[in-house]
């Protein structure tokens, strides 16, 4: 059975395809990571702001005044 000649253009053709299909794939995925980073950048900001909040919250005595690990110790001791 002879064998049909090879056509450089079939192999750049199949090549294209290739490039072509992990091209759009990438895009895909490119985009998938996007939309990632900005929900974890709202998350970020949203964290960031309920940490103030507590920092506000907290009473600024207790951060000033050194605790002694006595005082947490559980009343049965």
């Amino acid at each position: 059975m002879p064998s049909l000649p090879h056509h450089p253009t079939d192999d750049v053709g199949d090549r294209l395809t290739n490039l072509e299909i992990k091209a759009s794939f990438t895009e895909d995925l490119l985009d998938k990571l996007d939309q990632i980073i900005i929900r974890q950048q709202g998350q970020i900001d949203h964290l960031t702001q309920e940490v103030a909040w507590l920092r506000q919250q907290a009473p600024a005595e207790s951060a000033a005044a050194p605790r002694s690990l006595r005082d947490d110790l559980p009343p049965h001791y």
